[in-house]
C-alpha cells in the first residue's frame, strides 16, 4: 500500500502546466509543521504533482500560504544528471486535495465558495489511473477530519 495524507500550506503559487497531450498538470509546494520533543517546530517541505481538472482548480483557488489538505502516493523520481552523477526526489502524486481555507476576493474581502467538485479518472504520465477530486471545506464544515 503506498498512501499519503498530509496537512500544510502552500510555500509558493501554482505552477500550471499542460503536456504536449494537453493534460494539466501543477506543481504545489506544501509546508507541514510538526512540534518536536524539544517544543520547537520542525518543517518539512513536500513537493506535489496534481492532474487533471484538479490542478486547474487549485491553481484557480490556492495561492501561497493556503491550507491544504492532500491525500495522495509516494513517487521516487530518479534522473543522471550531465555529470554522471546520479540524483532522486521524493513527491506526492495527490489523488485528492482539500481546500482548507477560504480564498479571499479582491472585491471586500469576501469568501468565495465553490461546490465540492469530482473528476474523471486522469492518466498520469507514470501509467498510474489516479482519482482526481477537489473538495474546499469552509469553517461552516462540521466533518472535518480532525
Amino acid at each position: 500500500m503506498n498512501k499519503v495524507i498530509i496537512t500544510g500550506n502552500l510555500t509558493r503559487d501554482i505552477e500550471l502546466k499542460y503536456t504536449p497531450s494537453g493534460s494539466p498538470v501543477a506543481t504545489i509546494g506544501v509546508a507541514n509543521n510538526e512540534r518536536g520533543k524539544d517544543l520547537k517546530d520542525i518543517v518539512t517541505f513536500i513537493d506535489v504533482e496534481v492532474w487533471g481538472k484538479t490542478a486547474e482548480n487549485c491553481d484557480q483557488y490556492l495561492s501561497k500560504g493556503s491550507p491544504v489538505l492532500i491525500d495522495g502516493r509516494l513517487k521516487l523520481d530518479q534522473w543522471t544528471q550531465l555529470d554522471g552523477q546520479k540524483r532522486n526526489k521524493l513527491k506526492i502524486v495527490a489523488n485528492r486535495v482539500q481546500f482548507l481555507g477560504n480564498k479571499q476576493t479582491d472585491a471586500g474581502d469576501q469568501n468565495s465558495e465553490v461546490a465540492s467538485q469530482e473528476t474523471s479518472h486522469e492518466q498520469a504520465p507514470d501509467g498510474d489511473d489516479t482519482r482526481q477530486q477537489v473538495e474546499n471545506l469552509t469553517d461552516d464544515d462540521e466533518n472535518l477530519p480532525f
